[in-house]
């Protein structure tokens, strides 16, 4: 769908400078939405919000529908009365600090534990007055999302009661969901199972009522859905049948990338393909079930690797390398028809970089989703042109870069090449206040619906403030924004650019017809005689 012509910022929820080690939901994002409403900016972009796994990568979640716990604000809860303010206080400061960048590790051990305290403490205490209103919606969120959330609880508490391993290490009673077991489970340990719920319904609270502040704001809020995931998850220990397993569970086929200029045996992601065929069969309800609740937070959706809802590189899952893999056709035109016809119109935004062929593109036109432009990836040769503003048409997302890229001053300082560089001289010649605003510029002025700008670029921060190394399976996802760095000086300079370039949200007069040109001319001439 088109949007309306505006500029946003991209910084995950996770680099908020919250205190408690990590990025969350609490002050810090208030005063981060509000720095954004003095910048101008309409859309604060977000990565997926999912519980993390290995890595800690947001794009390898332990579900595709909840929300990381880490996230959950430990002020707000104290605030609702779950957790004392003397408990809080002696907790931050077992917990790092508001700088730095995130210890994973560190914040799981600490923060972890006093959440389920939290919760637990709402669940003992949630028929009294004081907690009523929000013992009602709890009631309420559970009946509404019991589809997912009833057995992402079961993963939960069965995952922690094997030592985190991955479910089919489980004893095959739990990895296999015989009814019995999952009967003894519910009745058993049902306290564990409802503490887990209680956080996802504090998640969604404080969702909620920053969504409902940003929209104060006009500030939209755009999410990221990646389009497979993770082996170890709820979803596919819920679902195996929906995915490429075989009779052991394991995995007949998984995905990545073939090789390429960059990698000669290509990219092996590792998540179990979908069975097209039976999600089909069944309307394709789990992912209609996944695009609705994406809806339900997020007011628009980046699509993660669009390309593979119209064909996909499939890998032997006993390959170690993803060179012996092939392509297979995926059934994305029923798909998105079936979205809308039970969604509506779908507020998608699609990552179409790289390599991406006619039939993709046709993918994309056919149902009106702008794609991206980089403009990092425009000053190679010739075919690297399309990333650059003079090819870009109206319904387009327009980046300085991503958060799998290198900052824009990194980049220039550590990656581009003495050729890119004369390029980037030719095309935009920098002025007194570098290359990075140049760039910011040219996505601004372009006639790209949107631009969206990662912080760290905003803040002309080096390669020490980069988010993500695709090929480095450890040390991503940890950088912070530092708070004294959100300036006034850096929100005027934003709200003026976005003034001058129309994104500021005031409605643009459309260009006139040749009839209303005429009629002009003539009364201007009128009045001159």
């Amino acid at each position: 769908m088109p949007f309306e012509r505006s500029s946003g910022l991209l910084l995950h929820v996770t680099s908020l400078p919250s205190v408690g080690g990590i990025g969350d939901l609490g002050p810090a994002a208030y005063a981060f939405a509000n720095f954004l409403a003095s910048a101008g900016q309409r859309i604060w972009q977000v990565l997926p919000l999912n519980p993390v796994g290995y890595g800690n990568s947001p794009y390898g979640a332990l579900s595709a529908f909840a929300g990381n716990p880490l996230l959950v604000s430990l002020e707000v809860l104290a605030d609702w009365g779950w957790l004392s303010h003397d408990r809080l206080h002696e907790s931050l400061r077992e917990l790092p600090g508001a700088s730095g960048p995130v210890d994973y590790e560190a914040v799981t051990r600490i923060k972890q534990p006093l959440l389920e305290e939290a919760a637990l403490s709402f669940l003992q205490h949630r028929t009294e007055p004081r907690h009523a209103q929000q013992a009602a919606r709890f009631e309420a969120y559970c009946a509404r999302q019991q589809a997912w959330l009833d057995d992402y609880a079961a993963y939960t508490v069965l995952r922690r009661s094997h030592d985190y391993s991955v479910w089919t290490d489980w004893p095959a009673e739990y990895a296999r969901r015989q009814p019995e077991a999952m009967r003894r489970l519910r009745a058993e340990r049902a306290d564990e199972l409802d503490v887990v719920k209680a956080i996802q319904f504090a998640f969604d609270e404080q969702w909620t009522h920053l969504r409902t502040y940003c929209e104060a704001r006009k500030i939209k809020l755009m999410g990221d859905i990646a389009i497979f995931v993770s082996y170890d998850s709820a979803d596919v220990w819920t679902h195996p049948d929906i995915f490429e397993l075989r009779e052991d569970l394991t995995p007949i086929h998984v995905s990545g990338v073939p090789p390429d200029y960059f990698s000669a045996t290509g990219q092996r992601w590792g998540n179990p393909l979908y069975r097209w065929d039976k999600l089909a069969a069944s309307g394709f309800d789990w992912w209609v079930a996944r695009v609705r609740r994406a809806t339900e937070i997020y007011d628009m959706v980046r699509l993660d690797h669009f390309r593979g809802f119209e064909a996909f590189w499939s890998i032997p899952g006993e390959d170690e390398t993803a060179q012996h893999g092939h392509w297979v056709k995926a059934p994305g035109h029923e798909l998105f028809r079936q979205m809308e016809k039970e969604l509506g119109t779908l507020p998608f935004v699609a990552e179409d970089l790289g390599v991406i062929t006619q039939e993709v593109d046709a993918l994309r036109r056919a149902f009106g989703l702008p794609g991206m432009r980089i403009l990092q990836f425009g000053f190679g040769d010739r075919g690297a042109h399309t990333y650059l503003p003079h090819r870009y048409e109206a319904n387009t997302v327009a980046y300085t870069g991503t958060h799998d890229n290198d900052t824009t001053l990194g980049w220039w300082h550590n990656g581009a090449s003495e050729a890119e560089k004369e390029a980037v001289e030719t095309y935009l010649k920098p002025g007194a206040d570098g290359v990075v605003w140049a760039m910011i510029r040219a996505a601004a002025t372009s006639v790209a619906d949107i631009c969206l700008f990662p912080v760290q670029d905003v803040l002309e921060l080096g390669s020490e403030a980069r988010m993500n190394v695709p090929s480095a399976a450890q040390g991503n996802w940890s950088w912070r924004c530092p708070s004294e760095l959100l300036t006034l000086d850096v929100a005027e300079k934003l709200s003026a650019l976005v003034t001058v370039t129309d994104r500021d949200g005031v409605p643009v007069d459309p260009m006139p017809t040749d009839a209303e040109s005429e009629a002009e001319l003539t009364a201007q001439s009128a009045t001159t005689k």
